[in-house]
C-alpha cells in the first residue's frame, strides 16, 4: 500500500506529531525589552523612568497609564501606585550611537547598538550584560562595573549608596522575585517612618486637651487700676478709677485722707456756705414763727395744733 503514483510514505507524514513552541528569537526578545517601553512598546526616548522591579517605561506613557488604567493593554505595570513608586534613570549617552545610526543605506546597520553605556566600563546597553540602576540617584551601571570598583559611593553623583538600593534592569525571574522583597521591605519601612512622625504630633495635642496638663493659655496677672490722686474738699483726695474697655466714663470717687480737726461742719471755717446747707447742723436758728407746726387729727376732737 502506497500513496499516489507508487510512493511509500514515511511515518512523519502519516502521524501527526506534536507541534514544538514557537522560539522567539533571542535578539528580538532583547530588542523589546531594552528599546522599548514595557507598556506601550513604543521606542524608548528621553526621559526613561524604571520601577521597582526593574522594567522601563518612557515616562509620557507611564502618566497616561496612571491617569487612566483602564487602557493598558498587560498588567506589567500594576504594581506601580504613583510616580514614587518610579525613579528617572540617570543614564550615559553613547558618543558612538549617531554615527551608527547616519550609515549609508545599503550599508551594515547595527540593530544592537546602543543610545547608552556604561559611565565606569563604557560597555553598551543593549541586553547583553546585565545593568543596574541606584534607587536612591537613578544612576545606571553594568554589574561589572559594581563588582570590579567596589565602593559604597556613587561612581557618578558620589552619593552613598547600599546593596538594599541596587535594582537589576529586566532581571530574570529570580532576580524579580528578590526584588519584589525588597519593594515589600522598602514600602513597609516608608509606611513605619511616616506613622512614626504622626505618633509626637498626636501627644502634643492629647496633652494639650487633657486638664491635668493645664490650661493652654497663660494666665494673665491682675493688675490694679491706677488711681490719678486729685485734691477735693475737706482735704480728700479725688482719684477717677477707670475701667479696662475704654468706652465706660470715669468715675470720680472722694475718698477722705484724714479726719476732719472739727466736730461739725458747721464749725469748719474752710466750708463754704452751700455745702453747710447741706447738714442740719449748719441750719442757723429759725424765729419762732418760721417753726413748722405739727397738725394732728383726732377723731373725737378734731384737729389741735
Amino acid at each position: 500500500m502506497g500513496c499516489d503514483g507508487g510512493t511509500i510514505p514515511t511515518r512523519d507524514e502519516l502521524v501527526r506529531m506534536k507541534k514544538a513552541p514557537e522560539k522567539v528569537e533571542k535578539n528580538y526578545e532583547l530588542n523589546a525589552k531594552w528599546f522599548h517601553c514595557a507598556i506601550s512598546q513604543e521606542q524608548l526616548h528621553s526621559p526613561i523612568v524604571s520601577c521597582e522591579l526593574g522594567n522601563l517605561y518612557n515616562k509620557e506613557k507611564l502618566l497616561e497609564f496612571l491617569l487612566d488604567r483602564s487602557s493598558a493593554t498587560s498588567d506589567v505595570a500594576n504594581h506601580i501606585r504613583n510616580l514614587k513608586d518610579t525613579k528617572q534613570l540617570n543614564l550615559t549617552v553613547n558618543p558612538a550611537f549617531e554615527q551608527k545610526t547616519k550609515e549609508q543605506a545599503g550599508g551594515y546597520l547595527d540593530f544592537q547598538a546602543s543610545q547608552y553605556i556604561c559611565p565606569v566600563v563604557g560597555i553598551e546597553m543593549n541586553g547583553r550584560y546585565k545593568f543596574c540602576f541606584l534607587w536612591k540617584c537613578g544612576c545606571v551601571f553594568s554589574e561589572r562595573a559594581l563588582k570590579e570598583v567596589k565602593s559604597v559611593v556613587c561612581h557618578k553623583c558620589g552619593k552613598t549608596f547600599s546593596q538594599e538600593d541596587v535594582v537589576v534592569i529586566n532581571g530574570s525571574e529570580d532576580e524579580v522575585e528578590i526584588m519584589k522583597e525588597k519593594m515589600n521591605a522598602r514600602r513597609l519601612k516608608a509606611k513605619q517612618e511616616k506613622k512614626a512622625k504622626k505618633a509626637p504630633k498626636s501627644a502634643e495635642t492629647t496633652t494639650s486637651a487633657s486638664p491635668s496638663a493645664g490650661p493652654s493659655k497663660p494666665e494673665i496677672p491682675f493688675k490694679k487700676p491706677k488711681l490719678d490722686s486729685k485734691p477735693g474738699v475737706n482735704g480728700a483726695s479725688s482719684r477717677s478709677v477707670s475701667s479696662k474697655k475704654g468706652k465706660s466714663p470715669k468715675v470720680n470717687v472722694t475718698i477722705p485722707t484724714e479726719l476732719s480737726k472739727y466736730k461739725t461742719v458747721a464749725e469748719d471755717p474752710n466750708a463754704s456756705k452751700v455745702y453747710k446747707s447741706l447738714f442740719a447742723s449748719g441750719h442757723e436758728k429759725r424765729p419762732e414763727h418760721l417753726k413748722s407746726n405739727w397738725v394732728t387729727y383726732h377723731s373725737y376732737g378734731g384737729y389741735h395744733i
